[in-house]
């Protein structure tokens, strides 16, 4: 089976120095000239929170670098660190991504600073309040098996498992029905999830990206650190959350694509509806990304309100026409900064592209072959004599 996959994609002040004298920021310098960041991440050090402040990137992505800090400036203070890390930053982000990102923040601020929230409780993590007790039981032990003890597994790196209490999923259907009436009245005209969903909202857009940066960092994080850490799963650092529509005067099915993302969390939030199954047909890197599908990569998923589907976003997927009803989905795109930068230097993929696997497999078959062919000639010509097989 081949298709043709489309890769989905979606559409400030200078930082706080007031930590810095002369002698401080000598000090820095000197660090940075004799220091470079460490290859792994420091996973005992606990990372300051770079929330609230007024910073062109993520305050996740900050946090995930401190952990690449040479040991000497992990001591020294949060604006000396900050100050750090922004100037690395700087020096390999395009200046087209900065301004971008720029105008992103710019037009967020603008509907913020309109829109009145009717679910306040959801702009705050309320664990207790918004996930299954099963699945906050198994984030609190954080244990590999304690993962695997409430998910299943239908095909390799797909999981899925309950999260989601009908309560939460109630408050955040009534959010976005909100905010899309706001749309209509006001005339707004508001960015859709992606290049390929023309119904929807992108959830940070609108107040709800502190929440849902602690839902990947508290949540998923530790579940992709067990279970994808072949593409960034242990450094998700930022994330792109969104809603998606299916039915009736809205979108009505998904073509095959890949996502952008390392990790994606796709939750169903209801409403009633028939159809909308999830397909995915196997993990792809860029080059063999419309290969054939093999018989072991084939599922199909019928969606259940409440309960998570869980994979990478590499992994090949689309949805089946919503024949009936209204279905809305709760999508959270993860990313890794670190992945993706060590990505651009990489040629083998085997690790995690099924095809890759398959490709090194077939070789080292042939080696293996090749070798004993030639034991098997070294030892005939031992009987018969060299010439009789050496023209």
């Amino acid at each position: 089976m081949s298709l043709e996959v489309t890769r989905k994609e979606n559409e400030q002040p200078t930082p706080p120095t007031g930590g810095h004298n002369g002698n401080g920021m000598a000090v820095l310098q000197s660090m940075a000239t004799t220091h470079r960041l460490r290859l792994n991440p420091n996973t005992e050090h606990k990372p300051e929170s770079y929330e609230g402040l007024h910073l062109e990137f993520s305050p996740l992505l900050f946090s995930s670098l401190e952990r690449y800090l040479p040991p000497p400036m992990l001591s020294l203070s949060r604006d000396s660190k900050l100050h750090y890390m922004r100037d690395i930053i700087l020096r390999y982000s395009p200046e087209g991504e900065r301004t971008r990102v720029q105008k992103q923040r710019e037009y967020r601020q603008k509907i913020i600073s309109h829109y009145q929230p009717l679910q306040r409780e959801l702009y705050a993590m309320h664990a207790s309040n918004f996930f299954a007790p099963s699945f906050l039981k198994a984030i609190n032990e954080n244990k590999g098996e304690s993962f695997r003890s409430i998910m299943a597994e239908p095909t390799q790196g797909v999981f899925t498992f309950e999260m989601l209490q009908p309560h939460f999923c109630e408050l955040l259907l009534s959010e976005v029905e909100n905010f899309e009436k706001w749309v209509h009245e006001t005339k707004f005209r508001i960015m859709r999830p992606n290049t390929m969903n023309k119904f929807g909202a992108v959830l940070d857009d609108f107040g709800l990206e502190t929440m849902l940066g602690k839902l990947m960092e508290d949540f998923i994080r530790p579940i992709s650190k067990v279970f994808f850490s072949d593409v960034g799963g242990s450094t998700l650092d930022s994330h792109h959350g969104f809603v998606v529509e299916y039915g009736v005067n809205r979108d009505v099915e998904l073509g095959f694509h890949v996502d952008d993302s390392e990790v994606t969390l796709n939750v169903c939030l209801g409403k009633q509806f028939s159809g909308g199954d999830l397909f995915f047909r196997g993990v792809r890197c860029d080059k063999h990304v419309n290969t054939e599908t093999q018989s072991d990569e084939i599922l199909d998923y019928s969606h259940v309100p409440g309960r998570a589907v869980l994979h990478r976003g590499r992994h090949r997927h689309g949805a089946r026409a919503t024949t009936s009803g209204h279905r809305v989905n709760l999508l959270l795109w993860c990313r890794s900064s670190v992945f993706r930068e060590l990505r651009k230097y990489q040629k083998d993929f085997s690790s995690w592209c099924g095809e890759c696997q398959r490709e090194k497999k077939e070789r080292q078959s042939l080696n293996c072959r090749y070798q004993t062919e030639g034991r098997e000639t070294c030892d005939l010509n031992s009987v018969f004599g060299t010439s009789y097989f050496v023209k």
